[in-house]
């Protein structure tokens, strides 16, 4: 595996601010945090509600910026960029994954994982189809490519939405909770294909989730307690 870091983050700080009345306060999420992903890492980000898991996934893709300290992509720095620059960094190079799929009701699975190779010009209409029919089947869904979301499951959605996400060809795939509502049968679909990803293609995948079980199928652990990183655990 080719260690190089993929993502950097150095001295990395993030505050809130809100507004109460004509007092704004300052809550401050991440004080001062380090880390860096090596390509082809497996990694799972943890810790409790309110730690600041979710605000450094965003920052690591991109969309959200530190109040100070710099994030690193493939060696750029996008905590410095502009947005128009961050837009075409993320297209090029990152997918995501939420916990709420966010599938467009109106398409077919089909469509809609085709619809990020449409719009962004970079596959012709035939394809656009072959690739993301490619990936539907692989993930179990080659009799669903014509429903729309209406018409499946919850674990069959979060699976088009993965599609979706992967069907750029992204060097690293972040996901946020992806097995957050699904029951366990559903997200052991999940927990396998990501394992298959990783050891198969070298995929980086970075995950925030409180599923201890998921956190044990990866290959490192990154515990955050009150925004800071409490513990960094390799697990194979």
């Amino acid at each position: 595996m080719n260690t190089d870091p993929v993502i950097k983050l150095e001295h990395v700080r993030k505050e809130l601010s809100i507004r109460n009345g004509g007092e704004e306060l300052v809550n401050t999420i991440l004080p001062d945090i380090s880390f860096s992903i090596g390509r082809g890492e497996f990694t799972a980000i943890t810790g409790p509600s309110g730690s600041g898991k979710t605000t450094l996934l965003y920052l690591m893709g991109g969309l959200d910026k530190p109040n100070s300290g710099s994030v690193y992509l493939d060696g750029e720095e996008i905590s410095a960029m502009s947005e128009e620059d961050l837009a075409e960094m993320r297209n090029a190079k990152l997918g995501f994954v939420y916990q709420f799929h966010f599938l467009l009701p109106e398409f077919t699975a089909l469509e809609n994982v085709m619809m990020p190779l449409l719009a962004r010009g970079r596959a012709g209409v035939g394809d656009a189809r072959k690739r993301a029919t490619e990936l539907l089947s692989d993930l179990g869904l080659s009799d669903k490519l014509h429903n729309k979301p209406n018409q499946l499951s919850g674990g069959q959605q979060q699976r088009v939405a993965i599609a979706r996400a992967l069907v750029n060809r992204p060097m690293v795939l972040l996901a946020d909770e992806p097995t957050g509502n699904l029951d366990s049968k559903n997200a052991e679909v999940i927990y396998t294909l990501f394992s298959r990803l990783n050891e198969e293609t070298g995929q980086t995948i970075v995950l925030v989730t409180h599923d201890d079980h998921f956190a044990g199928e990866t290959r490192r652990i990154l515990h955050i307690l009150d925004g800071r990183l409490d513990s960094d655990r390799k697990l194979r």
